[in-house]
């Protein structure tokens, strides 16, 4: 589906940047990245409600400005943005200015009040929330040779891969100190200099406010062997193939993006949930023969709440929190991400 030959060899990164973003790439297929694999925004509305809540909390430390801007980054067809607008408060709301930032066309129904955008707004004072965006800036891919030379990984349209010249200069700096290979051959990583540029320039645009990146994460010390590239068709995950036919996909060294803002700091999506007020926890039995109506509603609520906070699931995924001129709304929240 993409523009290049089945037998030019590249790197990974501009493989899967062509094979998602190009004119015929997965990201801009009308039935959108819910066709294809499942959010936390996709699982329950109790995902945005709770960020609605933490645009609220950032909107009263920000003294309740004239206007009131949350982005939606990698929005997809909008459904977070229009979750929390529908979630704010009616006053919030009445100051509220959303944004959708996404490369494919604005969704048909979508609220008129949501911006559609190709790129965050140059200057924003609230909340930009980045929900599984990184995870899709591509990046290159470096793997260990015979000889224990760190090399770059090429790739076909098809997936068939070789490997490359030897990565050097920065990207060669990022892997020595954000993920360091032992000279085995076959040990892989993803070289995550992209995504650390990339979240520096959408913080550039808060003027005042919050910016938090959610993604499978993992940190230094605990990094996969054999790096953690994959893709997603239908639902199930699949081989990596850069044609436009899937995403694709790597977690996210959120410690490395975060090491070069002030104030940045990393927490699970459990602890973060619970601290905007979704928890797990079932309702009493006792409302069952009381209010029967008010129990399943209830017991549905929960049965959501414990799918975005699982252990081994949704929970374990890292918020990167950066405030920026105000202080830290989700104070206490420390448990690390997982992944």
């Amino acid at each position: 589906m993409t523009n290049g030959t089945s037998g030019e060899w590249r790197g990974w990164r501009a493989a899967a940047e062509e094979a998602l973003y190009g004119p015929d790439g997965f990201y801009r297929r009308p039935e959108g990245p819910a066709g294809h694999f499942r959010t936390s925004v996709h699982a329950s509305p109790l995902f945005a409600a709770a960020v609605a809540r933490l645009l609220c909390r950032v909107d009263e430390l920000l003294g309740r400005p004239a206007e009131l801007g949350f982005v939606d980054m990698a929005a997809g067809r909008g459904e977070l943005a229009a979750g929390v607008l529908a979630a704010l408060p009616a006053e919030a709301a009445s100051r509220a200015r959303v944004y959708a930032v996404e490369i494919a066309g604005r969704p048909t129904g979508l609220d008129h009040r949501i911006e559609w955008l190709s790129e965050p707004p140059e200057r924003l004072t609230g909340l930009l929330f980045a929900n599984e965006w990184l995870d899709n800036v591509p990046v290159a891919v470096a793997e260990v040779d015979a000889a224990g030379v760190h090399r770059h990984v090429l790739v076909r349209r098809d997936g068939t891969e070789r490997l490359g010249e030897p990565v050097s200069g920065a990207e060669a700096a990022w892997l020595a100190r954000w993920w360091p290979l032992p000279p085995e051959p076959g040990l892989r990583a993803e070289i995550g200099l992209p995504r650390d540029a990339a979240w520096a320039a959408a913080v550039s645009r808060v003027e005042r406010g919050l910016a938090v990146a959610v993604d499978y994460a993992h940190a230094a010390g605990a990094r996969p062997p054999f790096g953690t590239l994959t893709g997603f068709r239908e639902g199930r995950e699949t081989a990596p193939v850069p044609d436009g036919s899937c995403d694709i996909t790597a977690h996210v060294a959120l410690d490395a993006c975060a090491v070069a803002l002030p104030g940045a700091r990393l927490c699970s999506q459990r602890e973060a949930l619970r601290a905007l007020g979704v928890s797990g926890a079932r309702p009493p039995l006792s409302l069952a023969s009381t209010r029967p109506s008010e129990y399943v509603r209830a017991l549905a609520s929960a049965g959501e709440a414990a799918e975005l906070t699982a252990p081994g699931g949704l929970g374990d995924f890292g918020w990167l929190l950066q405030p920026v001129g105000i202080a830290d709304p989700l104070p206490g929240v420390t448990d690390p991400p997982s992944g």
